[in-house]
């Protein structure tokens, strides 16, 4: 049912909890979280064949950001699917808007990291959540250049590996003070595009550690607890709603930079929940 993904290192838990994640993780919303599994089997399977593609063809959309036909055919694949496994929930797509109304809402970034991938960069992934109401309540990340997979459900924890009954339990750090700190951010001008830059500088000097991972992998990070802290000052709903649940299902703290725990902010910041007053306090003092 699952790409057969390479098991995630840096997420710690014996064979005998790994086997129990069907029993935690399905609680609620189990066969909803199947349902991502095979709609990340679906746009792996279209994402992996372009990548790299000879004849990919990249547009610039009226943000000035780039689209390519995987994009599409990824996202248009995936409302085929819910269409015909959930015909009442309604889809949010980057690159098709919203269809559909409801309390239900499935939340589709076809390609995170699109500039990645139109360069060949391996880090991109695909992005699917599951909403009830406000709440995320499903979230999984397939980066199938990367052989990883990332998921959640509410109340289940976050899990990383092959597939739903071989996985390890993802859990954030313990890092408890800012200088011992890694932080992974966003491109330097978005920053200061949004005012925003005097307070990154500010958090980046306090820390032991920064990096610009970007998209997805910095959040990911976080929740297998290599990366601390993580923050990003202009993003979509898309962009974000599968990650929160899986940041805060592995221990950790997410909010946009007004200190709202919500994926639709337009700003976010997770960390691993000890650090995350502080760092609030420095970077949403700005903009």
């Amino acid at each position: 049912m699952t790409a057969d993904l390479a098991a995630t290192a840096g997420c710690a838990v014996t064979e005998s909890a790994a086997q129990a994640v069907p029993f935690r993780a399905m609680a609620g919303y189990g066969e909803d979280l199947r349902l991502a599994h095979v709609l990340a089997d679906a746009a792996d399977d279209i994402t992996t064949k372009r990548f790299r593609a000879l004849d990919l063809r990249v547009e610039t959309k009226p943000d000035l950001s780039p689209v390519t036909d995987a994009d599409r055919a990824t996202e248009d694949s995936l409302r085929n699917v819910l269409g015909r496994a959930r015909p009442r929930d309604a889809v949010i797509g980057e690159e098709s808007g919203q269809t559909g109304i409801g309390p239900r809402c499935w939340v589709v970034d076809p390609i995170d990291g699109t500039k990645n991938y139109v360069r060949g960069v391996p880090v991109w992934a695909t992005l699917i959540a599951l909403m009830v109401g406000d709440q995320v309540v499903v979230g999984i990340v397939s980066a199938p250049a990367l052989g990883r997979r990332w998921w959640a459900a509410r109340g289940g924890g976050s899990w990383s590996g092959r597939s739903l009954t071989k996985a390890t339990r993802c859990q954030v750090s313990s890092v408890t003070r800012l200088e011992d700190a890694s932080f992974s951010y966003s491109s330097l001008h978005g920053w200061e595009k949004h005012g925003r830059l005097d307070g990154l500088l500010e958090l980046s000097r306090s820390v032991w550690r920064t990096r610009a991972f970007g998209d997805f992998w910095s959040h990911v990070l976080v929740a297998e607890g290599s990366v601390d802290i993580a923050a990003e000052p202009a993003v979509n709903l898309w962009d974000l709603a599968a990650l929160q649940v899986i940041v805060e299902e592995a221990g950790g703290g997410f909010t946009d930079l007004g200190g709202e725990p919500r994926p639709d902010g337009g700003s976010v910041l997770c960390t691993n929940g000890h650090l995350h007053d502080e760092a609030l306090a420095i970077l949403g003092s700005q903009g």
